[in-house]
């Protein structure tokens, strides 16, 4: 059993910030990796956004790099999506996703199709 539970997000105008945090909980196997996601509104996917292996460095959509970073706290078992540099588009439901499997290094690790476990989501609202 996995279980995500995000938190952090909020309305913040545009060039503002957040740090979303997702705190995940798992019993019986390891956890090969972890990712955030996000459905904007009217969107039928979600969007990758960034995604970790439990042992590694990140990766990135195109649309978030230089802005957003992916890390983890391993005591608190937490992985957070710290957003600078905030814009409008990027308003969405943010997921927490993880998966058994390492994603990060093996192809397309930002596809939805990859991730097993998934957390109820967390509004951004970005405002010009």
């Amino acid at each position: 059993q996995v279980q995500l539970v995000e938190s952090g997000g909020g309305s913040v105008q545009a060039g503002g910030s957040l740090r979303l945090s997702c705190r995940y909980t798992y019993a019986g196997f390891s956890l090969g990796s972890l990712a955030w996601f996000r459905q904007a509104p009217g969107k039928e996917e979600r969007e990758g956004v960034a995604a970790m292996n439990m042992v590694g460095t990140g990766a990135y959509a195109d649309s978030v790099k230089g802005r957003f970073t992916i890390s983890k706290d391993n005591a608190k078992n937490t992985v957070f999506l710290q957003m600078n540099s905030l814009k409008p588009e990027d308003t969405a439901m943010y997921y927490c996703a993880a998966d058994r499997a390492a994603r990060v290094g093996y192809g397309s690790s930002l596809s939805p199709r990859l991730y097993t476990y998934w957390g109820q989501g967390t509004q951004v609202t970005v405002s010009s």
